[in-house]
Formats: C-alpha cells, structure tokens, sequence
C-alpha cells in the first residue's frame, strides 16, 4: 500500500520518497530528510534524564551536554482546527496495556489513564516538570507500514 491510499479525500496524495507504483516506480528525491522535535521545560534537565532512562531513547551530545535523542521513526498529521492552528506531540506505541505497565515499573507517573478513542488507545504520562506527555497506540493506517 502506498501512502496515497491511506487518505480517502478523492485527492492523490503521493509522498516524496514513496514510490508510485502506478507510474513506473519511480523514487523523488526527499527534501525533507527528517523532524526535529523541541520539548521546552524549566525542569530540562529532569525531562533529559527522563527520556534516556524512563524511555531508553539514546542520545548524542551536541556539545556542553546539550543531548538530543533518537526517535524512531514518526508519522506526521494535519487536522482541522477550530481557530488557530497549534502543534501537539504524541509517543506511540504497539500495546499501551504494556508499554504503560513497563514505565509504571520504571516509577512513571500515568497522568491520564487509557481510553478508547476509536483511533487508537490514549493515554498520557508525567514528565518530571509535571507536563503531560500523550501516548497513544494507534489503531489507524500509518504511512510507516506502508
């Protein structure tokens, strides 16, 4: 399946990178190679320690400690919104029931228990400056199987 079949809009969708099958295959070449994510805290260096032991992201050092972590690989959705537009950031994962129970060993807070949201499971955990961080288990197509 091709990305463009996940969009059921009558419009074609044809993701840079993907190849289209309905014309010979043919690879574009990306111009976006990846996403840089920026979580803000006044507790950064909490937030920090959290992700890399709380989550087992690695990281490098870009230079006076300043880490950046890996993240797998990531979709990217665009919603209607009512007013202006805004951003959000979810974790995924493949079974909430699990990945929640993990972290709740590892002393993760679960700021919002799971609920069903016919899209997947979602929940959201504590990061240690006391923001909620959303995870959900999608139950939606994604562009990462196609």
């Amino acid at each position: 399946m091709a990305v463009r079949d996940l969009l059921d809009t009558g419009h074609e969708v044809v993701a840079r990178g993907v190849p289209d099958r309905r014309h010979g295959g043919s690879q574009a070449q990306r111009v976006i190679t990846g996403v840089h994510t920026i979580v803000f805290s006044p507790d950064a260096a909490r937030v920090r320690t959290f992700l890399a032991d709380a989550l087992n992201l690695p990281s490098v050092d870009a230079g006076g400690g300043w880490l950046i972590f890996a993240l797998p690989p990531a979709e990217l959705a665009v919603h209607p919104a009512d007013g202006d537009s805004h951003h959000e950031l979810y974790l995924m994962c493949d079974d909430i029931h699990a990945t929640l129970a993990e972290l709740r060993g590892k002393g993760v807070q679960v700021a919002r228990e799971i609920t069903d949201r016919g899209w997947g499971l979602l929940a959201a955990i504590r990061l240690p400056d006391g923001a909620e961080f959303p995870i959900y288990q999608p139950r939606h197509l994604s562009p990462l199987q196609a």
